[in-house]
């Protein structure tokens, strides 16, 4: 039981670097509560907040495996070395794709519901 309570506080420790570190896991986090906003107020379907928080859980890790891949390139090679750059450029690409497959699914589910607000107002 304590080595399951030792691995729960890394990992939060994991998520208090990244939020108390890094601006692009804060970017995300301050993009997730707008999102949530909306869901409330549009009321959305169980089956759409499902998807909004898959994707935001995606993205958000997808933010943290880039920070973590990122220093540990860092550590490895402090100079800068094209291989390196390469590993780092990927993993911010796979942030990127998921970032751009939630604003997709964002859009899809929200844009219909505020075009219908608009047209009630």
């Amino acid at each position: 039981m304590l080595r399951l309570i030792r691995s729960f506080s890394f990992a939060f420790n994991g998520i208090k670097v990244c939020t108390a570190r890094h601006s692009n896991f804060k970017i995300h986090l301050f993009c997730m509560l707008p999102t949530i906003a909306l869901a409330i107020a549009f009321r959305i379907s169980v089956n759409e907040w499902v998807a909004v928080l898959l994707c935001i859980g995606l993205v958000l890790s997808m933010e943290m495996l880039n920070t973590a891949i990122e220093q540990l390139c860092d550590v490895v090679h402090k100079e800068y070395h094209p291989g390196i750059k390469v590993t780092k450029d990927i993993a911010a690409g796979a942030v990127l794709v998921s970032a751009v497959i939630a604003a997709v699914c964002g859009a899809f589910i929200f844009i219909p519901k505020i075009l219908s607000f608009i047209q009630t107002i």
